[in-house]
């Protein structure tokens, strides 16, 4: 074979590579669209009229995963099923994001963390590697990560809305998860980060409490017997 010949062929594999990365470009754009469609829609939990509003938004959500299922199972078909990792971080991001969403909602439904399997469950893809295309660990926990995030910030935005128990259950719900991540010993840098930011997590919805606690609100909150959901 020429030389000639032998770089044509290499083109020929770069184009064919080239190709399947546009492919999955597309649908990993589409996801990305409906996942910031979930996220305006849950964000209106944070205003004052959106907590009684919570389980509509969050069967609403679920609709929308109804999209994402399908999405996901057209990703699927872009590229050869033993190259996942290959090209992995073509839809890492939107992966995380998506589960930081649904565990958004389980929360909200049902004030628990949810787990890997729930989530894939969700998302209609495996919990395990060996299956197929599968939620891998790290972008669960990113994905997790998030969420502790979303409610130090909703834990700030329900006393405003005159909601003092919710950030007392918040605070107990980020505790347990603080704990949890305490007992990995987690190697990859960027999810190191990400579990170091935690902490400012934990001190803001503290700071909260300690407010209610000062002034007296977290009796009431008690008294009113945890408050509605």
């Amino acid at each position: 074979m020429s030389v000639s010949d032998m770089f044509a062929a290499l083109q020929g594999v770069l184009t064919a590579d080239q190709d399947i990365r546009e492919e999955i470009r597309k649908v990993v754009q589409a996801l990305e669209q409906r996942a910031r469609e979930i996220l305006t829609l849950l964000q209106g939990v944070h205003q004052g009229a959106g907590f009684q509003d919570i389980p509509a938004k969050c069967q609403k959500a679920r609709e929308h995963f109804g999209t994402v299922r399908a999405q996901l199972e057209s990703l699927k078909t872009k590229f050869p099923a033993d190259q996942y990792y290959r090209f992995h971080e073509h839809w890492r991001f939107v992966l995380q994001r998506l589960v930081f969403l649904a565990a958004f909602v389980v929360y909200l439904e049902s004030e628990t963390l949810v787990t890997r399997e729930a989530v894939a469950e969700i998302l209609g893809i495996e919990a395990e590697r060996e299956r197929g295309f599968h939620l891998d660990i790290e972008d669960y926990l990113s994905g997790v990560l998030t969420l502790a995030s979303e409610l130090a910030r909703l834990a700030v935005n329900s006393v405003t809305a005159g909601d003092y128990s919710r950030p007392l259950r918040i605070s107990t719900f980020i505790n347990e998860l603080d704990s949890g991540f305490r007992l990995l010993n987690l190697k990859n840098d960027s999810l190191r980060k990400r579990y170091d930011g935690l902490k400012y997590d934990v001190k803001k919805i503290e700071e909260v409490v300690y407010d209610l606690s000062i002034r007296g609100l977290n009796k009431e909150a008690a008294g009113a017997g945890g408050g509605e959901k």
